[in-house]
This record gives structure tokens, C-alpha cells and sequence, in this order.
């Protein structure tokens, strides 16, 4: 597969995206040649790549600058060996294999910490004294921190393999306790395998997608 990297035809695709500010190869390493990842090298991923992911991140919008998003990083093999035992199918030897593996969740109680993300609105907490409606403002603005985590992979030089086949309850019980935060995806991360990526799969047009009015 030719890498658009590569490609004979580099000069005219920058001009078509001459609107965009961020360089040809940041577009392509966060979003053209970037795919899911389905094996990884066995080399580590670093506290320091890992902090440093976080911490592009949580700069992304949410509601209210709320903040969601939780991680929980599976390290240890025990760990490792409980979240396995809920994942679905192929998925289970790929997290089994991966450098790290990260379970990203929703807090449904991010309320109480907006004392530290909204000081200039004191009350800010008591918009989300309905339980409904905060669950579903929790699980809004931590699917785009997922999506900013995930970015941030990739930002990081890494590959990420996101999955959503897993028993989502059962990994709520087993890694958060609690009973407050609510898994949404796991995601494998590392440096990508030679047989890593799928071919590329196509994308709705413009037109297919943008209406005005």
C-alpha cells in the first residue's frame, strides 16, 4: 500500500489542504495513515509517554470544562488476566499481547471535582444536581475525551488499538468499584507491528455528510 507520505503526487496534495494550519505530516500522523492497531511490538510504553498523552488530552472542550474521562492503566499480569477474561473474542489475545492496555471510563459523579476545573463558578456543581442528566452530560464529554486520548496516542508516535468488544458491565464492577464510573472503551497502545494495520476502509464524502441551511 503506498503511504500518502510517500506518494508521487505529495505537491499537489498539499495545495489541496493548504487551508489546514498543521503541517502535511501532523495531518497524516494523527489522522490519514493513522488506523487502529491490531499487534504491537513488545516494546514498552514509558510513564513519560503515557503523562505526556494525558496531558495533551485534557486540553481538548467539554461541557462546562468538565472532566470526566477516566483511565485506568492495566499493568500488573493479574490485572491484566481480569480484564481479559471480559473481553470479547479476538480481542482477548490482543489484549493480552498489547505493551499497555488502558480502560477509559465516564465518572458520573465529575460534578464533584468542579472545584478544580470551573473555580470561577462556584455553583457550577449544583447545574448537575439531576442525576440523568449529568450521566448523560458524563458520557457525552468523556466520548470526546476519548477521542482526544486517542489523538494523543498517536501525537505520542504511538499506535492505538481502540476496542469496544468487551462486557462493559462487568468491567465497570471489576475496575472501578465504586459503582460511579461506567467503562466505554479499551484501548491497546504501543509501538505498532509490521502486521499491525487492516487496509485503510473508506470515508463518506463531504457531500454525503454536510448539508447548509
Amino acid at each position: 500500500m503506498t503511504s500518502i507520505l510517500t506518494s508521487p503526487d505529495l505537491t499537489e496534495l498539499e495545495a489541496e489542504f493548504q487551508p489546514l494550519e498543521l503541517s502535511l505530516d501532523a495531518q497524516n500522523l494523527l489522522f490519514r495513515e493513522a488506523r487502529t492497531a491490531n499487534a504491537f511490538t513488545d516494546e514498552p510504553v514509558t510513564e513519560e509517554q503515557i503523562r505526556a498523552i494525558y496531558d495533551l488530552a485534557k486540553w481538548g472542550p467539554t461541557a462546562m470544562n468538565s472532566q470526566p474521562l477516566r483511565v485506568v492503566l492495566v499493568q500488573s499480569p493479574e490485572a491484566r488476566a481480569r480484564l481479559v477474561e471480559h473481553m470479547a473474542g479476538g480481542n482477548r489475545a490482543r489484549t493480552e499481547a498489547a505493551p499497555l492496555v488502558a480502560v477509559l471510563a465516564a465518572d458520573h459523579d465529575f460534578h464533584d471535582d468542579f472545584h478544580k476545573t470551573f473555580p470561577a463558578f462556584p455553583g457550577a456543581r449544583d447545574v448537575f444536581s439531576d442525576e440523568s442528566a449529568r450521566i448523560a452530560s458524563a458520557h457525552l464529554s468523556a466520548g470526546l475525551q476519548v477521542g482526544y486520548f486517542i489523538l494523543a496516542v498517536r501525537a505520542a508516535g504511538l499506535a492505538a488499538g481502540p476496542m469496544g468488544g468487551f462486557d462493559a458491565e462487568a468491567v465497570s464492577r471489576e475496575f472501578f468499584p465504586d459503582g460511579r464510573h461506567q467503562a466505554l472503551l479499551v484501548v491497546n497502545i504501543g509501538q505498532p507491528a509490521a502486521e499491525a494495520f487492516r487496509p485503510r476502509q473508506p470515508r463518506l464524502d463531504f457531500s454525503d455528510v454536510v448539508t447548509s441551511v
